[in-house]
């Protein structure tokens, strides 16, 4: 199945230079979506469906903090990043006040706000993952409750599960065959992502790979630099 485009709200007053920026991004696989002032960006926001909005802050019309505001009231959680011709501390600090999530002073380098983009979006993406409600997992031939922390082999005997282990295993279940970025346990388990809390959860995974052997069809693969992986194997 073809991944859907993450789309963009892009609201720059300069044709020439929010042309460029639209193509830019376009090539680099995101939809844009164009408006050249505040009140035609806001009509354009109502009537679509994006992922994030890029504001230039000078605009006429209707300037990018106040057309942030009228988009914070319609979805609180959409990523803003703010362009603005003027490097004014004042400005920033409005800016974030309103809900930014980042800030890009122009001219800028627009691999940066691409980077910056990938960034706020992972982000947004792995917070919404780890912030699931969903409790029970079936992983292979286990069940995991997480709200009671029991595992159990194919009805057998229960295996109470510590916390940390109970919150790195569910977290891991959350991300069945894709990546669980090492940072986002660390910062969600640990509520830090340092070196003693890197080789702490370490430890944790040793622990559930011991749990997990009963079942050949499930590993947790180490993803060098990035995390881990738990692999079920459907096919077996």
């Amino acid at each position: 199945m073809e991944e859907q485009l993450k789309r963009i709200l892009l609201v720059e007053d300069d044709p020439n230079f929010g042309t460029v920026l639209k193509d830019y991004l376009s090539m680099n696989d995101y939809e844009v979506t164009h408006a050249k002032n505040g009140m035609e960006g806001f009509e354009k926001f109502k009537r679509g469906d994006f992922d994030l909005c890029i504001l230039d802050v000078m605009m006429p019309y209707k300037d990018g903090f106040t057309l942030a505001k009228e988009i914070r009231e319609k979805n609180a959680d959409i990523p803003i990043v703010f362009l603005t011709a003027k490097a004014m501390k004042e400005d920033v600090l409005k800016g974030y006040k309103v809900g930014a999530d980042d800030y890009l002073n122009k001219p800028f380098d627009s691999e940066v706000l691409l980077m910056k983009i990938k960034a706020i979006m992972q982000r947004k993406a792995n917070d919404t993952v780890a912030d699931s409600k969903q409790f029970e997992f079936k992983i292979g031939g286990f069940d995991l409750n997480s709200k009671l922390r029991f595992l159990t082999y194919n009805g057998g005997e229960q295996v109470k599960l510590s916390p940390k282990e109970n919150e790195l295993l569910r977290m891991l279940a959350l991300h069945e065959n894709d990546l669980m970025p090492r940072e986002l346990a660390l910062t969600k388990i640990w509520r830090d992502d340092n070196y003693f809390t890197s080789r702490s959860m370490d430890v944790y995974i040793a622990k559930l790979r011991k749990y997990l052997k009963l079942d050949p069809n499930v590993e947790i693969l180490n993803i060098h630099g990035e995390g881990f992986r738990l692999v079920v194997n459907q096919d077996a």
